[in-house]
């Protein structure tokens, strides 16, 4: 047995939608003849802390299409508010056990690294953590756009809050301009705590921000952070997508 290795079950679930403002269709856009969900998938099973990895989708393309790749999907309502809630009915209908942890994978990311779920689930070796996270070091020029969320951190790694704004805010000049962290969206969460996330209202923070984790913080659970070095890319956009297929077309040429 590893040391520090969790060693509770844990299963990945990863929300889908049809529907996007910005990218109708995107999780079965094609990248080398494949769906961009195939590609999620078939990344987060090479972790070998997922005892599972499911679909969660409410759309019949897609659930069709996960069905043609023999990718496990399970059917779920359309009016969720947002991924977090169709993750939670999907571990429901799957039946997860309270002290089990429910990986949420985001559907965008084509290119994951399994590393970056293993490290995910790595603080749950510790009974006391409920929920984890990533961030990693981000420079002061990508920290100021409102669309890298940041967040700052207490002593033990737990997280004290997330914000589009540019925190800390550095007084002084010529001060250290490398101390920004940007979130990465990726979440575990113990069952039982995921069950308590969605039973609670939007909060104020969360509202502003337009952050559903800030939810968690208002309500004092606590959100372990754990930093890695770097992520892989997502896709908002069809400009995205283009990139995720050269970047994807690169890595298959030099082997790696």
């Amino acid at each position: 047995m590893l040391q520090g290795r969790c060693m509770i079950p844990c299963h990945g679930i990863i929300p889908a939608r049809y529907a996007s403002v910005r990218f109708p269709g995107k999780p079965l856009a094609d990248i080398a003849g494949k769906p961009m969900i195939w590609h999620v998938y078939e990344r987060a099973r090479r972790c070998a802390a997922l005892q599972s990895v499911t679909l969660a989708t409410d759309d019949v393309r897609i659930s069709q299409a996960a069905e043609g790749l023999h990718v496990p999907c399970v059917r779920t309502r359309p009016d969720h508010p947002s991924g977090t809630d169709r993750v939670y009915e999907a571990a429901r209908l799957l039946g997860i056990a309270d002290d089990a942890v429910v990986v949420n994978i985001q559907g965008d990311e084509p290119l994951l690294d399994p590393g970056a779920l293993d490290a995910l689930i790595a603080p749950f070796a510790d009974e006391r953590v409920q929920v984890s996270t990533l961030a990693m070091k981000v420079d002061a020029q990508r920290a100021r756009s409102p669309n890298q969320v940041k967040l700052v951190t207490a002593a033990n790694g737990d997280a004290l809050y997330f914000s589009r704004a540019l925190i800390p805010h550095v007084r002084d000049e010529g001060a250290d301009s490398q101390i920004y962290l940007g979130h990465i969206g990726l979440y575990a969460l113990r069952m039982r705590t995921l069950a308590r996330f969605v039973a609670l209202p939007p909060s104020r923070l969360e509202s502003l921000e337009k952050l559903e984790q800030l939810r968690l913080v208002e309500n004092g659970i606590p959100i372990r952070v754990v930093r890695v070095e770097r992520h892989s890319p997502g896709v908002d956009t069809p400009e995205d997508l283009q990139r995720v297929i050269r970047l994807l077309s690169e890595t298959r040429a030099d082997g790696s």
